[in-house]
């Protein structure tokens, strides 16, 4: 590749929100907004499609929940219990169809599901995600 095709690629990659992640399905947290933490042009692009993200299993809310908060660096409480105005840019609502087994919270899992968008309360625990993995599965 020379300069101009390589200036090129980094250009379509700056405009079009993809950093070579999403090929093989496996993201960053970080890649799912823009700087405004409005949804970025990758995300727009996955939702509705399975995607696979890495991360730290922090706390559940409730000992019988159906869904983990996937975060960037471990963390031993909840990382985010307010509003959607407030959610940070580095958690990952992960919704699972089976019990969930806890994990130790500084062991780092990989976590794959259909990738959702926009504000959701869950009714049972009142916790307020914009961006979910539905129908996911953890290892």
């Amino acid at each position: 590749m020379n300069r101009r095709q390589f200036v090129i690629a980094a250009a379509t990659a700056a405009l079009t929100g993809t950093h070579g992640h999403a090929s093989d399905g496996k993201i960053i947290m970080r890649d799912l907004y823009n700087k405004d933490l409005s949804f970025s042009n990758l995300a727009l692009s996955l939702e509705g499609r399975s995607i696979t993200v890495k991360g730290y299993m922090a706390p559940p809310l409730k000992a019988d929940a159906n869904f983990f908060v996937l975060t960037k660096m471990p963390m031993s409480v909840c990382p985010f219990c307010e509003t959607e105005a407030e959610w940070p840019d580095d958690i990952l609502a992960v919704h699972i169809k089976r019990r969930l087994k806890m994990m130790p919270y500084n062991v780092r899992i990989e976590a794959s599901g259909v990738l959702e968008l926009g504000a959701e309360t869950d009714t049972r625990t009142g916790f307020v995600s914009r961006v979910r993995l539905t129908e996911a599965r953890y290892s």
